[in-house]
Formats: C-alpha cells, structure tokens, sequence
C-alpha cells in the first residue's frame, strides 16, 4: 500500500505548512505540497500529502476524508500513481516527432497537405 495521499477539493487559503498541521495529527508528515497555478500563483484547490508509513496515511484517511475546511468538504484518498501521457508530438525520450496524424501537416499532397 502507498503511503502518498492525494487532497482534493481544498479551499485557496490552505498552504504547505497548514496542510502539513493537519495531517501531523495522525503521524509523521515527510512532505506536503498544494499545487500552485503557475500563471497566478494561486492554489488549485488539491495537494500531495507523503506520511512516514502506509499505516499512518490510511489512519489519516479515514480521519479526514469528508471533514469540512473554511465550508469545503475535503476529499482524501490515497494518490494514483501518474498515467503516461499521450502527448500529440513534441520533444520526448526519442526526439522530436509530429502528432502521428497522416493527415496533419506538410506532405500529403495540395497546398498545406492533408484532408481539406
């Protein structure tokens, strides 16, 4: 079992440190994150919570799950682990590639190629 929590529906006051406060009640905290809007610098409104053991992250779980924060009912469960993404092109581990659409882009026939 994991012992990395996701925190989702947060209100925007909550920082790293008060989300940090509030799972310290149940173990050791390693790490605790609220992910930040990188154009605004605002919370998302969900974070990451890493406990010391598997036990102490179910332990906080259950005490936290549907708990009301300045009115939001939190949502607490254990954090999924990342799905590869399946990017349309870009710069990835074997270089530089097109989205894999035949019909995209330069090549196939006419003026600009593809199906228009």
């Amino acid at each position: 079992m994991s012992n990395k929590i996701y925190v989702g529906n947060l209100p925007y006051s909550v920082t790293d440190s008060s989300l940090k406060d509030n799972f310290a009640e149940f173990g050791d905290v390693s790490s605790a994150k609220v992910m930040m809007d990188r154009d605004t610098g605002r919370s998302k409104g969900f974070g990451f919570v890493e406990m010391a053991s598997a036990d102490v992250a179910q332990a906080a779980i259950k005490g936290l799950n549907g708990m009301s924060v300045d009115g939001r009912q939190i949502v607490v469960n254990l954090a999924r682990p990342r799905e590869e993404s399946r990017s349309s092109g870009g710069y990835g581990e074997n270089g530089f590639r097109s989205s894999g659409r035949s019909d995209v882009g330069y090549g196939a026939g006419g003026h600009g190629g593809g199906r228009y």
